[in-house]
């Protein structure tokens, strides 16, 4: 189904001409729950992935037996899906209070490997921003359920390009670690409706003066708005960055300062390549809903559609655009 974010609430570009030269496309991928093919597009689908080619594992030294059954996070989720819109069963609620996190794999070591789990798999046909290597047309993108690695304690991310016909037999049961850190971790398999839009730069990375006229014009509009909204227009959170999974486009900063993002080989700027981020839009306002899903028997259900929640809500992929293979770096917000 199409999503369609409506347009912004100003042409912000008719306001501040500048922002004509910190403008960049980007591309919501909206992944809604759903049963996607090893052939689509998809969050936490099945992998077209080659049968005679070892799945990814993680080697890391850290807990691996403690945690929450990945098995237990599905049906929690299947409960809390089937439950929507009503009050919960005795019988779901029993069940619900079983699925605790604890040790739950004394064998597993903690240097013993585990499989990391299929976290995104992207289609240059589908996703016009996604911008890889010459020739390669397939991004597969996989985690370790672990908030534990690195001195910043944050998940290990595998990003693996692919060139689709080369595949050759596809790998039909894919290896799934038994135990995950957190919930936050497992992302819901969902299908995507990709749209591409465009984005105006994160406000503090504006030119200074740039950015006092928007504040010297949003001082109006809350005056202007004030009687009338309870949440006024503001360029930060209405006019510059699409919330949600999105491919290419700018990072937020709304949590720390800026700071840059450099590859390690070349040095050169890497933007962000894939976002993942908790909702699809701010539930306190409807700005970036798009209009199919303006329903309220829709609302709470397409909110948070892959139950991921990294870092403080953000969790940013950059790539180096001189050369993909360079080695990738994370952000978070």
């Amino acid at each position: 189904m199409t999503r369609t974010t409506p347009p912004r609430p100003y042409d912000v570009e008719s306001l501040f001409p500048a922002l004509a030269e910190c403008r960049r496309t980007a591309t919501r991928l909206h992944p809604r729950p759903g049963d996607p093919k090893a052939q689509d597009s998809s969050v936490a689908g099945p992998m077209l992935w080659p049968a005679d080619e070892p799945w990814p594992v993680c080697t890391a030294v850290h807990p691996k037996g403690t945690g929450h059954l990945l098995a237990d996070v599905r049906r929690a989720r299947r409960i809390h899906a089937a439950s929507e819109g009503r009050k919960k069963t005795d019988e779901e609620l029993a069940l619900l209070a079983t699925l605790q996190a604890g040790p739950h794999d004394a064998s597993s070591g903690d240097a013993d490997p585990i499989p990391l789990l299929a976290v995104a798999q992207l289609w240059a046909r589908d996703i016009p921003d996604l911008t890889g290597p010459e020739g390669h047309d397939l991004l597969q993108v996989f985690w370790c359920p672990f908030e534990a690695h690195g001195p910043d304690q944050s998940v290990d991310v595998v990003l693996k390009w692919r060139r689709s016909e080369d595949i050759g037999t596809v790998l039909g049961d894919q290896p799934e670690p038994l135990v995950v850190g957190s919930p936050g971790c497992v992302p819901q398999p969902c299908e995507l409706h990709p749209e591409q839009i465009t984005e105006h730069e994160y406000l503090g990375l504006l030119p200074e003066d740039l950015q006092e006229s928007i504040a010297e014009w949003e001082e109006g509009l809350l005056d202007e708005e004030e009687a009338e909204a309870d949440f006024p227009t503001e360029y930060s959170s209405d006019l510059s960055l699409a919330p949600g999974w999105k491919v290419g486009g700018f990072a937020t900063w709304h949590l720390t300062d800026p700071r840059p993002i450099d590859c390690t080989v070349c040095g050169t700027p890497m933007p962000p390549l894939l976002t993942a981020h908790y909702v699809e839009w701010d539930p306190a306002s409807e700005s970036w809903a798009p209009r199919e899903d303006l329903r309220p028997d829709l609302f709470r259900h397409v909110i948070t559609p892959t139950g991921v929640y990294l870092g403080r809500g953000y969790l940013r992929i950059h790539t180096c655009p001189a050369d993909p293979f360079h080695p990738h770096r994370l952000s978070f917000q």
